[in-house]
């Protein structure tokens, strides 16, 4: 599990690929301290497993050909950048949201500018994802936590802090480029157990108060 706080960037150094899979190897700006073999690391949002740590620091993750299809990770061009964070520890303080590292799909940076004194990202929607954004959410673009402030069918949009700028590769997104989507996992469940309710005997399909707390939802 992530909290989407980015703890580095890193640098993308080759992906050698097989018949159905690929090994990725990223070169982190800050040296993990005491990297574990076998430990879960957000990759751009994606979950994957250390498998080695080479001599000067870089990271090498197996990786699935499913994974480079359903993710961003398969469009990585050399020296691109992208965002690391390592799993939390049971210690650590959770910063962001309850991220799981499991892309639910890949969107278009539609716009990326200052509006006044902020930065606004606007991405296209992603039609089958729509159910499970809610104004005010949570949402994980490229593995960073963010909160969702504009939303509607086309799109929706979020407000980028001077820290998260500088110290993410979302400072560096342009029109056109593709980011890694995942949604608030605890939608998810909400979502799906009133689907769930919904579909066993509830009469109605429109969803009330009443409706949520006798399903023990509230």
């Amino acid at each position: 599990m992530f909290t989407g706080i980015i703890e580095s960037k890193g640098e993308f150094i080759s992906r050698n690929k097989s018949a159905d899979s690929a090994r990725l190897l990223i070169r982190p700006e800050k040296k993990f301290i005491d990297p574990i073999i076998g430990e879960s690391v957000s990759v751009n949002g994606c979950c994957l497993s250390l498998e080695k740590v080479h001599g000067d620091g870089s990271l090498e993750f197996f990786t699935l050909e499913e994974t480079l299809k359903k993710t961003n990770l398969g469009l990585l061009k050399a020296r691109q950048m992208v965002n690391l964070e390592r799993a939390m520890q049971p210690s650590g303080r959770m910063g962001g949201h309850i991220v799981s590292g499991h892309v639910d799909g890949t969107s278009e940076v539609l716009s990326f500018a200052r509006e006044g004194n902020d930065y606004v990202l606007k991405i296209r929607m992603i039609k089958e994802l729509r159910p499970y954004f809610v104004p005010k959410g949570s949402i994980a673009i490229n593995g960073v936590s963010l909160t969702l402030v504009e939303l509607d069918n086309r799109c929706f949009g979020v407000h980028l802090i001077p820290l998260t700028l500088n110290d993410t590769v979302l400072g560096s997104l342009h029109r056109g480029d593709i980011v890694n989507i995942e949604t608030d996992v605890l939608g998810k469940y909400v979502y799906s157990m009133v689907q769930t309710y919904m579909a066993n005997g509830a009469g109605s399909s429109e969803i009330t108060m009443e409706k949520l707390m006798n399903a023990g939802l509230l």
